[in-house]
This record gives structure tokens, C-alpha cells and sequence, in this order.
């Protein structure tokens, strides 16, 4: 069914805004909003989507690039368009994603033959004009050399295009009459099978298909209701590889079908119109569903009933501004460089997980469920994190929908997209997200003890495959304390690689298990997953040395690959990092015991037990000096998120100083305002919620009631807590815009003198102002033994909840 031409704009409880004041002008007369940048990180491998989204929807709006760096759909490169399709992720770092049923559109047909148009996707793709790509929040908008203007806007599960056509058409011998085709295909081109049906009478096509996902196993079906308004239908039909008809309105792919491959043999349906009434102008409505083609005509007609292309657009605006008004900056008289790379590194936070509530068609729990996690290994240690301070009702719902996955999944995800299970890269990271929401008081409608059962089960039991789930290598684990790189796995199978990266994850993951096992009253648990959170030590090898072009750097002691005899095995520690075939560690047979980073990395991750791994490396002086090597030497890719933490471990040692300034070490020059400022893949929001978190001054250490306390990148930084209303502030006095000033000289915190160089999330939700005097040199603010963050120290050995208290140093 044609649109309407009516301009009356029915906002769907999905868009509705929570009144709020959405952010002032500040004295350059901006607001947050107008700081975004959507294009950001759409090339140098970023990944990201630029396109047109609502916080954490599942309509993402987008143009889709021929070959470059296509895994968000658009790259901001010289490859050409080849249509525009309505589901992305962002970020990603294994294949392209989504972009399931590409629409395009022509202003019409040479000498009005519908062969004359273009079908298949080299045929069909064009330039885009330069200067002519427009991104903010909730709005893309692009002119390809074809002359066809293609803006976008959405609603949760609807795109809804505006085209603009000229007047007279760049193709010779062809008058405007619009002609629009939808493929079925994906960006990945995975379609196995495919259905579509065409209505002459009003130009409505639907369809649907069956997909991979792009970093997972397994395959999902998706669908299409797509409507046109603005001009008379003329013809519609379907096409196959480069020829079209009208003699037939619907087509069918099944399994050997001579059409299965979409690369080779591309299909679709059509659609042809007179002249535009309005404005040479079309709209397409495009509704998108997991559950049927009904259910997706169903969310198009519900969300977009009436046309308001410049409505929708005002309302994804507002959507945006509500969530980017829970924090008032005084920036201070910084650049804009920095306000622009602060403002979109917020916005890309929220773009995924995406809200899927309604659209799983395999359960319906009456619990939220949220899919794009890309994937918890990285979005543990900063995305979830921003979220319980920025927006902790969604952070809530994401809680209670891996839940729902764990109650009918049988494990917690590591990754999941597409409503796929998706390859584990560690550890059960799930776990640490859990914790953490523990600490910080995400609790509305959360079963606590079902969580705890839920990470039980992943230090637990093994999983038939433990490349898409769980943990491999129990038996070892529990009873050798490590995972031997020969490891005998009766019990399961995986990638047998990643022995030393997976070791020290699943000792972290058992210490946040520990954590909430100590919480909720279950203290021969805590002592277990306590001891067994110290297994890290069982890797370390303190005799072994580290050569750079054959010389020694200076340091001995890192981890090693150990085999279940007990003998220690070798790896480089400089391999795998950027000064060692850098590349080599991914998740491929033979990819190294380590996983994306060097053993030199993966020595320093200790994040439950600080304190006994700055004793195993020599004490606090050759801590500093080996972080500072880790630093200055080039081994370090901040591109990649398990590198974030090493940033802020100067504060173990009493030196807060120097964390603040490996912050301003990579802060612009890693992450700015530019196309390619992130340094590496966003997965789904990792760089971008890390560099808010760095920028805003309180870096979590996440799975613990931990921030370290570094200086703002602004004069002052407020968030207001959705939960409780109070506002909490980080103010800088001395505060310098040229940052001469970053070390911090004292502090206080409401009006009272505070020595800690850390803070606990109370902070954010009884509010009150933590305000910090600065200096050009380093004090002794936050150095002694007494104001570093906690840590457990020597293990010993611990079987009794006593063992736990007399250890616990909170």
C-alpha cells in the first residue's frame, strides 16, 4: 500500500523522549548535537556506521559501498555505491554485516526499456559526488553522480528514504520516470535462500532470506515490507542476473537453485513510476523484520503510517539530544577537535547493542533481548561501563536480555549478532559485564541469583563447542591451574590456540565470579574462584628474557605457553604486536598463544590482583619502567581494546601522574575528529566509549567498584544519574586548554580533602563534586600505599570464607 500524502507524524513509543533539557548552547553556540560526527572512523579500518540510527536500534539506515571497507556499509573512500540498505553494524572486525535487501534507484530507463536499466551491482553502483555526504545523528544524506540525492532517517525498525531525482536524467535517450530495484542479498553477498513478491498495483514489494552471520555460525532469516509514495505506479516486476520482466511478481531461491549464489546470479524484485508530483521527490518506506514479512509491513505501518520525512528527522534528533543530555560540559576552551572527538565518541557508544525486543522469533520470555554484541570481550571493559553511567535503564535491559539468552541459550554469550551465536575470543567475558552491574546498582527487574547461576555455569561446565560459548580446557583449569598449550580436551572442542590470553581471562573472569559470589552470601564459592582467580601465576615464567632486533630490552619475567607436564613452552614476547608480525594472532590454527597483542600485553593483565603482580615484576620501580617500555616502544596498538587498562595501571603504584599522561599520550593523536580517527575497528562503540571515558576523567576498571581518577580533558564534566537525579562533577582548577596542566596537585571532594586516586561508582549516584587542583608537574597527591586502588595481594592458600575475609583488602 502507497503512503499516504498526508503530513500528520505519529511517534512511536520507541522514539518518545523523557522531557529534559537537551543541552544549551555553549558560548561557540553549539550544543552536543551539533558536535557529532558520524563519518569518524569510516575508514582506516574504524569500520563504523555513518548512517542513520536511533539509540540502539535495529533500523540502521545506510548507503552500501562496492568493495573498500564495506563492514558498516559505507566507507569514506573513492568506492561507489551500489544501493541502500536498513540493517548495519558498526565497528565490526570480522566481515561485513547485514545490509540485507539493498534498494537502488535510477531516474529512469534508456529509450524506457526496462532491460536498458541497470541490475546487476558493478553494472548499477556510481560515484558519489564529492562534498556531497551529510551525517548527523539520526540523518544521512548523499548524491551519487547518477544526479540521484538519497537522504534517510528511521524509526526502530523502519527505514524511510527520501530521493530526489533530476529534472532530466544524466543517461541519454531516457526521461524521468523512477525505477527502483531491491536485491536480495546482504553486504557479504551470504544469501542461501530468498523469496520475493511484487504488487503492480501500488508498487509494494516484500520479501525475505536466509543469511549468515558476519562473525559467528549458523544462519538467520530476515524480512522486507517496502513502500513507495510521491508518484502512480507505471510497471513492476522481478529480475534475475541482468534481465527484468513484468510477466511474473514473485521469485523464489531454494538450496541448489541456479540463483544461489547472490554474487553470480543476483535477483530481485522492481518498480517503475511516472514523474514525481512534487519536487522530482519519492519516498520508500522500508520495514524490517526477523519474524515474518507481515511483521515487518506491520512495523513500517505502525511507526511511519503518515509521511514527515523532515518529522522523523526531528524526532531521531530528539532522541539523540535526550541521551546526550545527561552530561554539561564547560569545556574549558578546548578545540574543537577535541569536543567533536569527545561528543561522537558518546554517540557511537550507543549505536549497538541493538534493541531486537519483539523481533526473536525463536522465544518470547517477556524479557527484553538485545543482539550486536561485537563482541563482550571488547565491549566489557568500556562500552558496558559508559552505559551504567551515561544511560543505566538500557545497560538494565541489555542485563536482563543476556539472561534470556543464558535461560534459553543454556550460556551466557561472548558474542552474539544476527541472532547467531558468535565466536568466543577468551574468556566468558559476560560475566565481568554482570559483576559489574552488580556493583553499580543495575538492578530493576534482575534475577541476581539466576545471574550468579548463569556465571557458575560458565566456570563450571565446558561446552560441547567452545569457539562459540563457554570455556574450553576445564578439566585443565581446574586441575593443572592453567591451560596447557598441548591441552587433552575430553570434554569439548575449540581453536586450541590462545593458551596464555584465555589463562588470564578465565582467572579474571573467576575473580568478578568471586566477587559476587562474596556478595550474595556464598563464601565457599568466593574462597574457590578467589584461589582460582590467581592462576595467572601458573603462565609466569621469571626466567624468561625479551629481545628487540637482538638486543635485550632489560626485563625478565613474562608469561609463557606452558604443557600440561609442567614444562615451559616459548613465545616471542614481542609477537603479535606491532614490531612482530602483528597481524599473526587471531583466531586461525597456529594463530599463537596469545590473542590480537604480545605476551608483553598479556603480563600485565591482572586486574582483580594488581598488587601481587607488581611484586612478580620486581616491585613498583621496575613496574613503572616496564610499563613505561610498554608505552614508549611501540609494542603497545592502542587500536585494540585489551590495551585500554594498561593506560591507568601507573595508579597501583602511586603514580596517577603518569597515567594522565599516556591519556594525553594517545588523545588526539590516536582519536580525533578526522575519518580515520580511531586507531582501530569501533567494535560496535569499544573506541569511541573509551575515549568519553578517558576524556571525562574516571576510567573504570570494569568487573570492579573501581575509577581511576585522572583529570578531565574539559574544566568541569556533570552527569546526572538517570537513576537517582543527582548530578556529580569532576572539576579542574588551574584547569590549562593547551594541557600544560595535568597532574593533580589535590583534590577534594565535597569540600573535603580526598587523597585517593581513585573514586567508587556512589560517586555518580549520590552525586556531589569531585574538584581537582592542578599543576605542571607531579605531586604527591594519590602516591602512598593507602590511596591506591584495591587489590588482594598474596594469595596463599584459601578454602574458608575466613581465607576470603583476611584477603579481601576492599
Amino acid at each position: 500500500m502507497r503512503l499516504s500524502t498526508g503530513t500528520k507524524l505519529l511517534v512511536s513509543s520507541c522514539l518518545a523522549v523523557v522531557a529534559s533539557t537537551q543541552g544549551q548552547p555553549d558560548a561557540r553556540g553549539k550544543t552536543p548535537f551539533d558536535y557529532v560526527n558520524p563519518l569518524i572512523g569510516t575508514t582506516n579500518g574504524g569500520h563504523v556506521f555513518p548512517g542513520a540510527t536511533l539509540p540502539f536500534g535495529m533500523a540502521k539506515a545506510g548507503a552500501d559501498t562496492f568493495g573498500g571497507e564495506n563492514q558498516g556499509g559505507f566507507s569514506s573512500d573513492s568506492s561507489p555505491i551500489y544501493g541502500f540498505s536498513h540493517m548495519h553494524d558498526s565497528g565490526t572486525g570480522g566481515s561485513a554485516s547485514l545490509g540485507n535487501f539493498p534498494i537502488f534507484a535510477q531516474a529512469g530507463c534508456p529509450n524506457d526499456d526496462i532491460n536498458a536499466c541497470k541490475y546487476f551491482k558493478t553494472a548499477r553502483m556510481s560515484p558519489r559526488i564529492n562534498e556531497t555526504v551529510h551525517a548527523r545523528p539520526g540523518y544521512f544524506d548523499i548524491t551519487l553522480q547518477s544526479g540521484v540525492r538519497t537522504e534517510m532517517t528511521v524509526t526502530n525498525h523502519t527505514a524511510l528514504y527520501r530521493f530526489t531525482f533530476p529534472e532530466t536524467p544524466s543517461t541519454e535517450n531516457t526521461t524521468l520516470s523512477p525505477h527502483f530495484l531491491v536485491e536480495l542479498t546482504d553486504l557479504p553477498d551470504t544469501r542461501s535462500e530468498g523469496n520475493i513478491t511484487v504488487y503492480p498495483d501500488n508498487g509494494r514489494i516484500t520479501g525475505g532470506g536466509k543469511f549468515s552471520p558476519s562473525f559467528g555460525v549458523g544462519t538467520y532469516q530476515s524480512y522486507f515490507c517496502l513502500d513507495f509514495d510521491g508518484a502512480s505506479i507505471r510497471d513492476a516486476g522481478v529480475w534475475t542476473n541482468t534481465r527484468a520482466s513484468n510477466q511474473a511478481q514473485s521469485l523464489k531461491i531454494k538450496p541448489g537453485d541456479s540463483r544461489q549464489s547472490p554474487s553470480l546470479n543476483p535477483a530481485g524484485g522492481w518498480a517503475q513510476f511516472e514523474k514525481p508530483a512534487k519536487g522530482n521527490q519519492m519516498l520508500a518506506r522500508v520495514g524490517m523484520s526477523f519474524v515474518s514479512e507481515a511483521q515487518a509491513c506491520a512495523n513500517a505501518e505502525r511507526e511511519v503510517p503518515d509521511v514527515n520525512f523532515d518529522g522523523l528527522v526531528e524526532a531521531a534528533e530528539s532522541a539523540w539530544k535526550d541521551k546526550f543530555s545527561v552530561i554539561t560540559l564547560n569545556d574549558g576552551g578546548v578545540s574543537d577537535v577535541l569536543l567533536k572527538a569527545f561528543w561522537s565518541g558518546v554517540y557511537r557508544s550507543m549505536i549497538s547493542p541493538q534493541d531486537y525486543t519483539g523481533e526473536n522469533p525463536f522465544w518470547n520470555d517477556g524479557e527484553p533481548y538485545y543482539d550486536s554484541y561485537y563482541c563482550i570481550w571488547d565491549s566489557f571493559r568500556s562500552i558496558h561501563p559508559l552505559l551504567t553511567i551515561l544511560d543505566p535503564h538500557s545497560q538494565t535491559l541489555m542485563i536482563r536480555s543476556l539472561l534470556s539468552i543464558y535461560k534459553h541459550e543454556g550460556f551466557l554469550p561472548d558474542c552474539r549478532m544476527s541472532l547467531c551465536k558468535g565466536n568466543t575470543q577468551g574468556g566468558s567475558n559476560a560475566d565481568i559485564v554482570l559483576v559489574d552491574a552488580y556493583l553499580k546498582n543495575i538492578t530493576a527487574g534482575i534475577d541476581w541469583a539466576l545471574a550468579y547461576e548463569a556465571v557458575v555455569h560458565d566456570a563450571e561446565v565446558e561446552p560441547a563447542d567452545w569457539n562459540i560459548e563457554g570455556r574450553g580446557g576445564l578439566a585443565s583449569w581446574k586441575t593443572l591451574g592453567y591451560i596447557p598449550t598441548d591441552n587433552l580436551d575430553l570434554d569439548g572442542v575449540g581453536l586450541d590456540t590462545r593458551s596464555i590470553s584465555r589463562t588470564v581471562e578465565y582467572a579474571y573472569n573467576d575473580f568478578t565470579i568471586a566477587t559476587l559470589a562474596r556478595a550474595l552470601g556464598h563464601a565457599d564459592d568466593a574462597a574457590k574462584y578467589l584461589a582460582r582467580s590467581g592462576n595467572w601465576k601458573n603462565m609466569f615464567n621469571p626466567a624468561q628474557t625479551s629481545f628487540l632486533n637482538g638486543t635485550d630490552t632489560g626485563f625478565t619475567g613474562f608469561l609463557q605457553p606452558r604443557f600440561m607436564n609442567g614444562t615451559f613452552g616459548f613465545q616471542d614476547p614481542i609477537y603479535c604486536s606491532p614490531l612482530q608480525n602483528f597481524t599473526a594472532c587471531y583466531l586461525n590454527p597456529g594463530g599463537g598463544e596469545t590473542y590480537e597483542g604480545p605476551v608483553w600485553l598479556y603480563t600485565f593483565f591482572v586486574p582483580g590482583d594488581m598488587s601481587a603482580l607488581i611484586d612478580t615484576l620486581g616491585g613498583s620501580d621496575e613496574f613503572v619502567k616496564r610499563l613505561d617500555w610498554l608505552h614508549e616502544s611501540g609494542i603497545l596498538y592502542v587500536g585494540d581494546e585489551q590495551a585500554f587498562l594498561n593506560l591507568f595501571l601507573y595508579h597501583y603504584v602511586g603514580r596517577p601522574g603518569k597515567s594522565a599522561e599516556r591519556a594525553h599520550q594517545y588523545i588526539p593523536s590516536q582519536f580525533n575528529d578526522t575519518v580515520s580517527g580511531i586507531p582501530g575497528n569501533d567494535d560496535s562503540g569499544a573506541m569511541g566509549s573509551f575515549e568519553a571515558l578517558v576524556m571525562m576523567g574516571l576510567y573504570p576498571n570494569a568487573g570492579q567498584d573501581v575509577y581511576f581518577i585522572t583529570p578531565p580533558f574539559f574544566e568541569s564534566v556533570s552527569i546526572t544519574n538517570q537513576q537517582t537525579g543527582n548530578t556529580a562533577t569532576i572539576r579542574n582548577i588551574n584547569f590549562d586548554p593547551s594541557y600544560k596542566n595535568i597532574y593533580i596537585q589535590s583534590a577534594t571532594l565535597n569540600g573535603e580533602p580526598y587523597t585517593k586516586n581513585w573514586i567508587t561508582h556512589s560517586f555518580y549516584l549520590e552525586g556531589g563534586v569531585l574538584e581537582l587542583t592542578l599543576g605542571p608537574q607531579e605531586s604527591a597527591w594519590g602516591t602512598r600505599p593507602e590511596d591506591v586502588p584495591p587489590s588482594l595481594g598474596p594469595f596463599g592458600n584459601m578454602t574458608t570464607s575466613a581465607d576470603v575475609d583476611a584477603r579481601w583488602m576492599w
